[in-house]
């Protein structure tokens, strides 16, 4: 009897564990996208008062101190400033209609894949976070 009640009891424990762990990591990815949200908002903010000062939009973010520069998975943010010389049009982030998302810069996660494309719905963009619409939107790339 006592083998039985403790064969029961880890079969018990694997069905919570395996009903557990799925929920906890959902989880945890809806904090990491939110942290990446908000930095990009933080990143956002530190970009306006640069065009406050100086009229233009920083060719990179490496001038802007006190921002984050890596996002919740560990890749560094992406910031692709259009004003930038020799900057390619083409490489601008794209809807579903493949018309440009921004109109003076791009800035996103790669997400949890660390892996990116132009369009935002290519396999490897749908978990990016991005800002769209010059900062309307700040989000996951399939939301949007």
């Amino acid at each position: 009897m006592t083998l039985m009640e403790l064969s029961l009891a880890c079969a018990l424990l694997g069905v919570l564990a395996a009903i557990a762990v799925p929920t906890y990591s959902k989880s945890i990815d809806k904090l990491r996208i939110k942290q990446a949200s908000t930095d990009l908002m933080k990143i956002m903010v530190s970009i306006g008062r640069h065009r406050s000062a100086s009229g233009t939009v920083p060719d990179s973010l490496a001038g802007i101190t006190g921002i984050p520069v890596n996002d919740p998975w560990g890749n560094p943010y992406v910031y692709n400033s259009f004003s930038r010389p020799r900057f390619n049009r083409g490489q601008a982030r794209k809807d579903r209609n493949l018309v440009p998302i921004n109109t003076e810069f791009d800035l996103y996660s790669s997400g949890k894949d660390g892996e990116s494309r132009g369009p935002l719905t290519a396999k490897a963009s749908r978990d990016d976070i991005v800002v769209a619409r010059d900062g309307a939107f700040v989000g996951l790339a399939t939301d949007f």
